[in-house]
């Protein structure tokens, strides 16, 4: 990537839950000085353009269960490049994360080894349980690394979920770069910490959700998301003028 060149952060779009990657967006942005491309990965979109062909799974988690893999060939570029789930809460600024990256692993990600805490999540959709399991909700993919570059259309519109989410395409695990937990928090997982972690993730459901209004940092989300809030208001204002 060119210096000076703007970060690209894909994140995962569930139309069920549109102020989830509102409030996440707003978040990366505030704490970047808008200095980032936040891109939604629609399914929908990916269907329209013939880059997701697998057929609909009534049992994925998410809409963005495995087009989150489509991320390196979407961004089109060199360099690194981020994917994560929309229920994510930023508390600074994730260009931080992209600083001292080792360039010869193909992806970096917080290394969760747990048990989830809940059978089911908030949305009353089952708890999946397999090795790696979050893993896959924050990468940082280097696109000039071989194994990266095996994400094609073809492949994950094929591959097997645990193929992709278990990153079996990475052919040695020593390609597998570890971030500090706080990257990627799994609220309810994690014992709450006396300092706010800089990426707390609502994996289990987050206070959008009526049954989850009282989790740990509910208060920084909703504070977030009011803010998310006055700032349409105002743009909606602006443009009226």
């Amino acid at each position: 990537m060119a210096a000076g060149a703007r970060r690209k952060i894909f994140v995962g779009y569930d139309s069920s839950e549109d102020i989830a990657w509102q409030v996440c967006r707003h978040s990366l942005l505030r704490h970047a000085d808008n200095d980032l491309t936040v891109i939604p990965i629609r399914q929908r979109v990916l269907r329209e353009l013939e880059l997701y062909t697998r057929p609909h799974d009534v049992d994925a988690s998410t809409e963005f269960s495995l087009t989150r893999f489509l991320t390196p060939y979407l961004a089109a570029q060199s360099g690194w490049v981020l994917f994560c789930d929309c229920d994510f809460l930023f508390t600074t600024d994730v260009r931080e994360v992209f600083e001292g990256l080792d360039q010869s692993k193909a992806v970096y990600c917080v290394q969760h080894n747990y048990t989830p805490a809940y059978d089911l999540k908030m949305d009353g959709k089952k708890q999946a349980i397999y090795p790696r399991k979050n893993w896959s909700s924050f990468i940082l993919f280097n696109c000039d690394h071989p194994d990266v570059q095996k994400l094609t259309p073809a492949v994950v519109n094929s591959a097997t979920p645990a193929f992709l989410h278990q990153f079996k395409w990475i052919s040695d695990d020593r390609a597998i770069g570890s971030l500090d937990r706080d990257w990627n928090f799994l609220e309810g997982e994690y014992r709450k910490t006396d300092t706010v972690p800089r990426v707390i993730h609502f994996t289990n459901g987050g206070p959008w959700f009526e049954q989850w209004q009282n989790c740990d940092y509910a208060d920084l989300w909703l504070e977030e998301r009011d803010l998310y809030i006055d700032a349409r208001r105002d743009a909606v204002l602006q443009k009226a003028a």
